[in-house]
């Protein structure tokens, strides 16, 4: 198998955890979106939204996305990737699409752990699990709408990394 992984979900979903080590278990290298567009800009997303606002973010997302896919890698997306058209037939075109999905309260009891919450500013101004609830009604469909696989992220790592190697038929 030499295909492109990409991992779509909401923050704090799990996309980079579990694709490095998905990347790990496969022999594959692995991107972070957000990772490597920070890299090549040395701005964090927050400092691109505050110049550029979130459209100019979402056109330099798009032009990543782009840049890395490439054969036997797993790339975790920034969890508004799949807002744009082409973003979504990209990654299907491209590769095979695996949507990290958890209740809105896991993810939000996630992100309140992390300590790299400043990096990403609110999407909304709510609270963390109001914004959370909201975020994934509004993108839940397209979250759906492009995954090839939908893997339950409400469980321990393993777990997961279960889900992905039946659904790739890897022992």
């Amino acid at each position: 198998m030499n295909k492109t992984i990409f991992l779509v979900g909401a923050r704090a979903s799990g996309k980079t955890t579990m694709g490095r080590l998905l990347a790990e278990k496969l022999h594959y290298s692995f991107i972070d979106t957000d990772v490597y567009l920070y890299e090549t800009t040395k701005q964090t997303v927050a400092e691109i939204v505050e110049k550029e606002g979130w459209e100019g973010f979402r056109k330099q997302e798009s032009q990543v996305l782009k840049d890395v896919t490439l054969p036997c890698r797993v790339i975790a997306t920034g969890g508004g990737m799949i807002l744009a058209d082409q973003n979504r037939l990209h990654m299907q075109k491209r590769g095979i699409v695996f949507f990290l999905s958890a209740p809105a309260n896991i993810l939000a009891e996630r992100l309140m752990k992390d300590p790299n919450i400043a990096q990403r500013p609110s999407l909304t101004g709510l609270s963390i699990v109001d914004e959370m609830e909201k975020v994934l009604e509004d993108r839940h469909h397209l979250y759906m709408d492009c995954a090839s696989h939908v893997i339950n992220v409400d469980c321990p790592e393993m777990q997961i990394l279960g889900q992905f190697l039946e659904v790739l038929n890897i022992d």
